[in-house]
């Protein structure tokens, strides 16, 4: 039976709910192994990935993207929520509130190597073109994500297009301005690569963002604690969602193409 899995980040640093039951899995990839988080209870098989190791070890730069997207692949993803806590770029976004993401800008489609943002590193009968039918984030399962957080009262607000920055130092004022001009609205470290990756594996995908800051010059950056708080409240408000989405949710049929010449 196909598994649903989310990956969570920083918000989620040092544990999840007891409630989930949550038992580690070592999957071996061929580009590292890989821990993932089986979820006790549900009906069919729930996994948890915490992209920074748990407890938090691994900055964005250090994360293996590829070991990722080829554990959720072996344990036959068929629906995955990629979850952040972002900066925000756009005033009328709010904060602390969920929110789905609809498209992704990603211009260089580089991982933090510097190589390219892609599963197909060497010629293989299984390389293609990833084309984008329906986008990088599966329609129905958004459509199911935003149904469960209406059930589980957190709603989610208007969908956002996300923007990756990758890390591991903050962005200067200059690209803070750049970025919306883009078409941005939000911004983090991470979600981008997981997202590409997944989709050459085949793997439906949804997005779930929540701000805890905005990433405006005009407003002033929050201190440490004040972070560490932030990130706090972001995990409450998308923790409702998660737990929902990891119970109830059922894998879609992949939305877009791997174009495999010959095929």
């Amino acid at each position: 039976m196909p598994a649903v899995a989310a990956i969570l980040g920083s918000a989620f640093a040092e544990s999840f709910p007891e409630a989930l039951d949550l038992e580690p899995e070592e999957i071996e990839t061929a580009w590292g192994t890989q821990t993932l988080y089986r979820v006790g209870g549900p009906d069919r098989p729930a996994y948890v990935l915490f992209r920074h190791g748990l407890p938090h070890r691994r900055l964005p730069n250090q994360i293996n993207y590829r070991a990722q997207a080829a554990a959720l692949r072996a344990v036959d993803c068929g629906a995955l929520l990629v979850t952040s806590s972002v900066g925000v770029l756009d005033p009328d976004v709010p904060l602390y509130r969920p929110l789905l993401v609809d498209d992704l800008l990603m211009p260089d489609n580089r991982l933090p190597d510097g190589s390219a943002c892609t599963m197909f590193t060497e010629p293989s009968e299984a390389h293609g073109h990833l084309v984008l039918n329906d986008g990088l984030f599966a329609t129905p399962l958004a459509e199911q994500v935003r149904a469960q957080a209406a059930a589980a009262e957190a709603p989610v607000g208007d969908a956002v297009t996300f923007a990756y920055v990758q890390g591991p130092r903050s962005k200067t004022a200059a690209e803070n301005r750049m970025w919306p001009r883009t078409g941005a609205q939000v911004n983090s470290m991470t979600l981008g690569p997981e997202v590409v990756l997944a989709n050459e594996l085949e793997i439906p995908c949804a997005g779930l963002v929540v701000g805890h800051k905005y990433s405006i010059p005009d407003h002033d950056p929050p201190e440490q604690e004040a972070l560490s708080a932030t990130l706090d409240r972001s995990r409450e408000e998308q923790e409702r969602v998660v737990r929902a989405f990891l119970w109830e949710a059922e894998p879609v049929d992949f939305p877009n193409t791997i174009y495999r010449f010959g095929a």
